[in-house]
């Protein structure tokens, strides 16, 4: 049997140290918003004849150095582009340079995306991912509500509710590095992403929970509550990296074949169950050890 409380001295370590880089880098660098976030212009073509490759489209835009230049194709023969600008004359050459190069094209619809709609979208974006820590805290409490000790029910939750933070922040840092570099963006499917990060971290986390709940239960009186989670993670540990691994070799393959749309999407997932699996197996468990000991070092005082 690993002992794996035992080493959640060096995961501590390691998250602070990545929280300190992270800190670093967003205080450095910042994000990189899309037009979803900063504002834009949507425009949708249609190609009469045979449809061009995106990356035709963008070399052919190169020139007009467009900020935040996303091309989407559709299924009606048509090509969605959009840009951070909402200027009439960078409109007009956007167009005129497709129909240079593509005589048979045709403008379907322009939409121009604000700076207030932006706006409160950021706001949206940040009350859904509080919402669903905090409902996720309340629900883990009130299901393990009947395992009250040696660690009380709500510290189950708030030790979930901390993971996730955790696996969110790192994944936000990691954009923030890729967009200072790579210029990678902040779109609304990073959000998306975010948000499904929420739902499979916490569910590896509930696993390695129940799994305790029921040891404890079972348990003497003689065994001590660190031992108890170190055997409830050993038995959980093949069925949680496992879980983890059957989905990243889908979403790398979605990364790698799925085209430029969902590129972001599937990478930020990417990230965020890898750290995800490691939160759940060396954080969120070590969480409950670190309160229990507290209570210890409380009590003899």
């Amino acid at each position: 049997m690993i002992n794996i409380v035992q080493k959640m001295k060096y995961a501590y370590t390691f998250s602070l140290i990545l929280f300190v880089l992270g800190v670093f880098s967003l205080l450095t660098w910042g994000l990189k918003f899309g037009i979803d976030f900063t504002g834009g212009t949507l425009m949708e073509i249609k190609f009469n004849s045979e449809m061009p490759a995106t990356s035709d489209i963008s070399e052919k835009l190169q020139d007009l150095n467009l900020n935040s230049l996303i091309i989407q194709p559709t299924q009606n023969q048509s090509l969605i582009i959009r840009y951070g600008s909402e200027d009439e004359e960078t409109n007009e050459k956007v167009f005129s340079q497709i129909k240079k190069n593509y005589p048979e094209s045709v403008q379907l619809r322009i939409d121009y995306i604000n700076a207030s709609i932006s706006n409160e979208l950021k706001s949206k974006s940040f009350w859904a991912i509080f919402w669903a820590c905090a409902g996720i805290m309340a629900y883990i409490a009130y299901a393990f509500r009947k395992v009250s000790r040696p660690v009380a029910s709500w510290k189950y939750g708030a030790g979930a509710v901390i993971a996730l933070i955790h696996d969110v922040f790192i994944t936000i840092v990691v954009f923030s590095i890729l967009g200072h570099f790579k210029g990678t963006e902040i779109d609304i499917p990073f959000i998306a992403a975010l948000l499904t990060i929420l739902g499979f971290s916490v569910h590896d986390t509930i696993v390695v929970y129940d799994r305790t709940r029921e040891n404890l239960l079972r348990s003497s009186s003689k065994e001590k509550f660190p031992e108890i989670v170190n055997r409830s993670l050993n038995e959980t540990l093949v069925r949680s990296i496992n879980t983890s691994l059957t989905v990243l070799i889908t979403l790398i393959a979605i990364y790698i074949f799925g085209g430029e749309s969902v590129q972001s999407f599937s990478l930020a997932l990417i990230i965020g169950i890898t750290v995800g699996t490691y939160s759940s197996i060396f954080i969120a468990t070590a969480l409950l050890v670190t309160s229990y000991e507290w209570q210890l070092k409380k009590a003899k005082n």
